[in-house]
């Protein structure tokens, strides 16, 4: 490629000049190619991988120079002679004239290099080239990336890192790729070559450890191998960024979401010399905001922007605060150094005036922030204030037009909107004048009139008292509310109120009754997901009711199961509220539908919040708290079962082997973990927990898992089965009270179902949640988060293996295929979809995985990933002409017609042409010529037909006809009832057959078959077309003619026959290889080949009399004994053969007739023959009567070598050689 022009100062240094003219000189990298210089190339091919000089080196350049100069320009670099060599002839051509006529070596300079610059300018403009963020330095990496490893321009790197792989207990330094789908590694030390290319969905595990001897290093393992990288200048980044494309694998397996680039990302200011892409800025770009989100709760699309360090004045406490402030599109948040201290959200919704206060040495650089409900926030010590504000107005003015476009739609939609936006942004602002139980909220109903609708929270609706136990607690209820409302006073209310130690105190106290709903959505983040979304919930209502599916039959299974001892639901209300709910988030995510234990969680949401704002809460929990939790495989709640396991084994490392004995951790943590305590302790103590993991997140799930644990150790150790450490764990938690509740004792089920044994003693809930907080409270998020993804790896590949194993089981009894065999297939035919989701396909990705599906249907692929399958697995694939035979197998294969196949339908098709017998493989090739082609036929229209006819010894094909009529006269029935095969057909399959023996080792031989059989066949379709022809007036009288008719008619089928076989066949080349006839160029007289699907008038049976020619040459049918032919009725279809026919076949049979003698056809008419056809039963007679045919289509195929060339074929489908200087390893 020409590039812009860079001094050179010594040109010779580790290059050798190959070409040079007075003002260019071509040199290629010593080290590079053939002959590479000796010791010396092997020394600058070494300097180059390791000093990463190779990634700015191609091995090609062109140098200019003028003769008085010692200064050289490199013009143009190539990574293959090709390239280079072009470039240089386009220079002599073009340049070298021109440059004699400059007098002054500066004009010649300054005329080359605008010159170049000119066609790099004119290149980008026509191959529409888009101007980048990434330097010059990174794109010289990546083109070698792609290089090295055959990837396509699809293949994007992200980045790429010096370190040594460890290969045995040799170290080869060199450098770790990473890319979008692969890790791939390169050394060339001293001659010896190494790669290696890992799919990032092959990653069963990914560590970061430390030893002895390697004090850093990361461990990757797959499902058969282990790859120990170390010497990292920077092991973090690296680390941070293989687990981020790792992640991005596990989710597309999981849902097959891929991997799309942000364009929206800041422009870099300058181009920087730092080795950094634009995707590894994207990707940075995405884990700051990934971080960002789960810090503050925001909405899954909230992307930051920016962040800096600043204090935040704190009137409560009358300090300024150290902390960071973040700015994203929607939100500016703050979090103090010290975590507990102190965070603060403000929507930009809420923000009224921003701006600039006087700077002063007390506090310098002030930014004051007032926000709707009079509340204003002081930031100082801001670094770059004006930028700040500038960014800030940018986001206020996009929200405002937002907030009018809204106001402006709905106002269309309906006119009574506008009250409702009112009465919305009265709820959801952060007025401290709200709460929970104002009056004027909104009505609506969101089912038919005949049915209640809930309006208000369940509980307000549902709330009994008893009256002896009404004062004390409703005086403690009464407390709780007054301090909330005293926080709120002097910390704020709604969404903007400073967070800090004092109001997680007040959560770990509890939430009084009233005030649980608002706070709930207040801490969880849904208030402002409901904020942005006004009469999101109303349109999913109506547009899911009264339509079904497979989610809404398990909805209606497991309404009456959700908290059924509550009086809430023991109504129509309570339910229809339950059913609205769980129906339209189904609606809204397909991908997660409904799963069981979500009507537990929801019956409590709407317990304490209004119908929206418990769907919101659902929201809330399954996308964000809880990710991955409810979908079909409750991939989130293992995950976080494998990270309790680990939690576990470090905290109560004493009852972690006993528990793991007894299996009994996974047991209960998916019954806690699924349902947040509520399905295993009483009502209104989980709630209380409930409102803990609110505010605080999962941690608090397994901080009080972990406490259950410990409280019962001693009695846990003590257990002999699992049932046993089950019933001392259900007796503990249903023995957790709540003496503050002010609601009456609800039954709790778990309690009911366990035994009537000595109940353990009252466990306060209170002091076990501070207990938690107190044993456990170190617990990080963010350590939480790192647990997750090193699980995720686990639980996906776990899924992925029994997928694999459970499809492999199904399918076992219906094919020959050994269990590792199926195996080996399904990891190839899962590599091939993977492929083209990475690089793209003919179909979208979501249509061929869809893991809701069951197992079989859960992967599948399209035509083209198919075709890639075809050349490495099938016996029949055959280089350039595979394709046509490819699509013809892929169209028979796809019953369904939705261009798609799944792993069943591929194993049929491979399984015949593997292990099926002779007539199942020809049977096979028949059917694939009976349904229409994608190939139109296309006839010459003066074709000759060239044939070299050797002397061949005839078979003994009596032996094979024995044995297929005895294997076949249980299938008799499904022979016949294939339809006959027309002219079109018969010659695109004449064309199959031909092209599939191109690489034969006995391919002359088989070409010689080919050619007597077609000659077979065109007699016999010619025979049958003039019993079966339209223009005879009764066709009933065919059987009855005499066979002197047959001899008589003025039909001369010759030139018909041998126009046929002109079709498919040409004149040998001079390797004595036949080459399928070239007819791509001439026009269809035909159209499209239509006449292929006509339907083909029947044949009537014909009776042989005796007085029969006996010079004629019998059909293989007559071969066989009387009794046999009596029995096999379906030989009778061809049991005649006319004058013409054996006219011809004596040309072809004759004794004396030379090995190099050729026939040639004359013209004929372009016109297909409607009436000419063959059935099966004559195609299978036909090929039996030739023992090569035979032997190539019973020929074993060897399935573990097909297998083994497949998987050693590269991911991209080019072979990658193995010598003893090049090692290549695959993993996967």
């Amino acid at each position: 490629m020409w590039v812009s022009p860079e001094d050179v100062l010594l040109a010779g240094a580790l290059w050798i000049t190959e070409r040079a003219n007075p003002y260019f000189i071509l040199q290629k990298r010593k080290g590079h190619g053939d002959g590479g210089g000796g010791l010396a190339g092997l020394l600058v091919g070494t300097l180059d991988v390791v000093l990463d000089s190779s990634a700015r080196m191609a091995p090609y350049r062109i140098l200019y120079q003028t003769p008085d100069s010692l200064v050289y320009w490199i013009i143009a670099h190539g990574t293959s002679r090709k390239e280079i060599t072009e470039h240089w002839e386009w220079l002599e051509h073009n340049l070298l004239q021109t440059l004699s006529i400059f007098e002054n070596e500066n004009d010649i300079t300054t005329f080359v290099k605008g010159k170049v610059q000119g066609i790099i300018a004119e290149y980008n403009k026509n191959h529409d080239v888009k101007e980048d963020d990434d330097t010059d330095k990174f794109k010289e990496a990546s083109a070698k990336f792609r290089k090295l490893f055959g990837m396509p321009e699809e293949e994007k790197l992200v980045n790429y890192y010096s370190c040594s792989y460890w290969k045995g207990k040799v170290p080869r330094q060199g450098w770790l790729y990473l890319s979008i789908n692969h890790l791939c590694f390169y050394s060339y030390l001293l001659g010896k070559e190494v790669k290696l290319v890992v799919r990032w969905a092959d990653i069963t595990q990914l560590e970061k450890s430390a030893t002895l001897l390697l004090p850093d290093m990361i461990k990757v393992s797959t499902r058969t191998n282990e790859h120990i990288f170390s010497v990292f200048l920077n092991i973090n980044e690296t680390f941070k960024l293989a687990e981020q494309l790792a992640n991005i694998a596990m989710r597309q397996l999981l849902d097959n979401k891929g991997f799309e680039q942000d364009r929206s990302l800041p422009k870099l200011k300058k181009k920087l010399p730092k080795k950094v892409s634009a995707l590894k800025r994207d990707l940075d770009a995405r884990a700051k905001s990934e971080r960002y989100r789960a810090l503050f709760r925001l909405p899954k699309d909230e992307k930051l922007d920016g962040h800096t360090d600043c204090t935040l004045w704190t009137p409560f406490n009358k300090m300024h605060i150290l902390g960071q402030m973040f700015v994203s599109t929607n939100y500016i948040c703050f979090t103090s150094k010290e975590e507990t201290l102190c965070s603060l959200i403000i929507p930009l919704r809420e923000v009224t005036i921003v701006e600039k206060a006087d700077s002063s040495n007390v506090l310098p650089s002030p930014l004051s922030i007032s926000t709707k409900n009079r509340m204003t926030f002081l930031f100082a010590n801001l670094k770059d204030r004006d930028f700040l504000v500038q960014r800030i107005s940018d986001f206020l003015q996009q929200t405002t037009s937002k907030i009018y476009v809204e106001r402006e739609l709905n106002g269309s939609l309906n006119s009574s909107d506008d009250e409702v936006y009112s009465q919305h942004g009265s709820l959801l602002s952060s007025s401290p004048q709200h709460s929970l139980g104002s009056e004027g909220e909104r009505t609506f109903n969101l089912n038919d009139s005949s049915v209640p609708t809930a309006t208000q929270a369940l509980m307000t609706m549902y709330r009994r008292r008893s009256p002896e136990e009404f004062n004390p607690k409703l005086a403690k209820e009464f407390l709780k509310e007054q301090a909330w409302k005293n926080h709120f006073a002097e910390y704020g209310q709604g969404v903007c109120m400073y967070r800090t130690e004092k109001t997680k105190e007040l959560v770990l106290k509890g939430i009084p009754e009233s005030m649980r709903g608002e706070l709930w959505l207040l801490f969880s983040g849904t208030i402002n997901e409901m904020a942005t979304h006004p009469g999101y919930y109303e349109d999913l209502v109506e547009k899911s009711m009264g339509k079904y599916n497979l989610a809404t039959e398990e909805i209606e299974r497991d309404l009456h199961r959700s908290l059924p001892e509550h009086p809430a639901f023991q109504n129509e209300m309570g339910i229809a509220a339950l059913r609205r709910v769980l129906t339209a988030y189904a609606f809204r995510n397909p991908n997660i539908g409904y799963c069981q234990a979500m009507n537990i969680v929801t019956s409590v949401l709407l317990l304490y919040a209004k119908e929206e704002e418990a769907f919101w809460l659902l929201v809330a929990l399954c996308e964000r708290m809880l990710p991955d939790y409810y979908n079909t495989r409750v991939v989130g709640a293992l995950v976080d079962q494998g990270v309790f396991e680990e939690l576990a084994r470090e905290y109560v490392p004493q009852l972690y082997d006993c528990m793991q004995d007894l299996g009994v951790i996974s047991t209960i943590s998916l019954s806690w973990f699924l349902t947040l305590f509520l399905s295993v302790m009483p009502f209104e103590s989980a709630v209380v927990v409930v409102d803990c993991f609110f505010y605080d997140g999962i941690k608090v799930i397994f901080q009080l898992a972990l406490s259950v644990l410990h409280a019962n150790i001693h009695h846990l150790l003590g257990c002999k089965d699992d049932g046993e450490a089950m019933t001392v764990l259900g007796r503990y938690l249903d023995s957790v009270t709540n003496k503050d509740s002010t609601l009456p004792p609800i039954p709790h089920l778990h309690s009911l179902l366990t035994d009537n044994g000595e109940p353990h003693p009252e466990v306060d809930i209170f002091k076990l949640v501070r207990s938690s907080y107190e044993k456990f409270g170190f617990i990080r998020a963010d350590v939480i988060e790192q647990m997750r993804f090193k699980q995720r790896l686990r639980v996906i590949q776990t899924i992925e293996d029994t997928t694999k194993r459970n499809v492999v089981r199904t399918i076992v009894t219906e094919t020959a295929f050994s269990i590792d065999e199926l195996e080996e297939l399904y990891v190839l035919f899962k590599a091939e979809h993977l492929t083209s989701c990475y690089w793209g396909g003919s179909s979208n990705p979501t249509e061929r995985h869809d893991p809701s599906l069951p197992y079989l249907e859960q992967y599948r692929i399209d035509m083209e990933q198919f075709k890639g399958l075809f050349n490495l697995l099938f016996p029949w694939a055959n280089g350039a002409h595979s394709d046509p035979l490819a699509t013809r197998f892929f169209s028979l294969l796809d019953h369904n017609g939705d261009t798609l196949i799944n792993f069943r339908e591929f194993i049929n098709g491979l399984g015949v042409l593997c292990h099926g017998d002779l007539t199942e493989k020809l049977k096979l090739l028949y059917k694939m010529h009976v349904i229409p082609g994608e190939c139109a036929l296309i006839v010459n229209h003066t074709i000759f037909v060239h044939f070299t006819v050797k002397k061949l010894n005839t078979p003994d094909y009596r032996h094979y006809l024995k044995l297929w009529n005895q294997e076949t006269r249980h299938k008799l029935e499904n022979t016949k009832d294939l339809p006959k095969l027309n002219q079109t057909q018969f010659i695109e399959l004449c064309k199959t057959l031909y092209s599939m023996f191109s690489e034969d080792i006995a391919e002359q031989e088989l070409y010689h078959a080919t050619a007597t059989v077609t000659s077979l066949l065109l007699e016999m379709g010619e025979v049958g077309k003039l019993f079966s022809s339209p223009g005879r007036k009764d066709h009933n009288m065919v059987g009855k003619s005499e066979p002197s008719m047959c001899l008589a008619d003025g039909t001369d089928p010759k030139a018909t026959q041998e126009a046929g076989l002109a079709d498919v066949f040409q004149q040998k080349d001079q390797s004595h290889a036949f080459v399928p006839a070239d007819m791509e160029n001439q026009p269809s007289p035909e159209g499209k080949g239509e006449e292929g699907n006509e339907q083909v008038p029947p044949m009537q049976d014909i009776k042989l009399e005796e007085d029969s020619p006996k010079d004629v040459v019998t059909s293989s049918a007559m071969l066989i004994s009387d009794d046999e032919t009596k029995d096999d009725t379906s030989m009778s279809s061809y049991s005649v053969l006319s004058a013409g026919s054996h006219e011809l076949d004596e040309k072809l049979q004759c004794e004396d007739i030379a090995d190099d003698t050729v026939l040639v056809g004359l013209p004929h008419s372009t016109s297909v023959d409607k009436d000419w056809a063959i059935t099966f039963e004559q195609f299978l007679a036909s090929v039996l009567t030739e023992q090569a045919l035979v032997h190539y289509f019973e020929k074993p195929v060897d399935v573990a070598a097909r297998i083994t060339n497949a998987k050693n074929v590269h991911k991209v489908g080019r072979p990658l050689l193995s010598t003893s200087d090049y090692e290549i390893s695959l993993s996967g």
